[in-house]
């Protein structure tokens, strides 16, 4: 009786969790809480950094990654514009016509940086590869997207659907793209785990 009240009673010696170090891109953001709650299942502990992540999140294909590449999910790229907007729902024709810059001069065209994935999906898709007009105004997240296009009826811009809220209407489904998971070397470990689990 007293060994198993000593035992009872003795410090509990402290779980060690693995760490693992995840970065996603700006438009896949959304899908690190998809991560995290596999992370709580797996008892690891991840680390968000871009400074050599295990674990790399984005959309869409990604042109010479020497890794492995995961499919862990679909999005769609939309093209949005505010509630208050006069533009109707879009064809891919009429689609193209705005971006390029050719259509209503009063409407203001939002893009990114053409290396943000978001922005690589949609000129691949919609633009044949082409840029959008060079007149068109830079977000620099999809948070910075979606503040700017709810504040101006006339403009318009793309958002991945996990970052459409209340403010804003879908006018056009410009592409749905794999969300991938990147991971330097072959999985094995906690770093398996967390992937199998975001397939499921």
């Amino acid at each position: 009786l007293l060994s198993s009240f000593i035992f009872s009673c003795a410090p509990a010696t402290p779980s060690t969790s693995q760490i693992v170090n995840v970065y996603a891109t700006a438009s896949a953001s959304p899908f690190l809480d998809d991560l995290y709650a596999c992370a709580d299942e797996a008892s690891v502990t991840l680390n968000l950094t871009s400074d050599s992540p295990d674990i790399s999140l984005r959309l869409g294909q990604l042109d010479g990654w020497a890794g492995s590449v995961f499919q862990v999910g679909t999005e769609d790229i939309l093209i949005v514009a505010s509630l208050q907007s006069p533009l109707p729902s879009l064809t891919l024709d009429q689609a193209r016509v705005i971006f390029a810059g050719q259509g209503d001069p009063s409407v203001q065209v939002w893009g990114y940086a053409s290396a943000e994935d978001t922005q690589n999906v949609f000129e691949q898709a919609v633009m044949n590869g082409r840029s959008v007009t060079s007149f068109a105004r830079l977000a620099v997240s999809p948070s910075h997207m979606v503040e700017s296009l709810s504040a101006d009826a006339n403009a318009v811009g793309l958002l991945p659907r996990r970052w459409m809220t209340t403010g804003l209407r879908e006018l056009f489904v410009a592409a749905s793209v794999p969300v991938l998971a990147l991971t330097p070397s072959e999985l094995e470990g906690a770093v398996r785990d967390l992937i199998a689990c975001m397939q499921k």
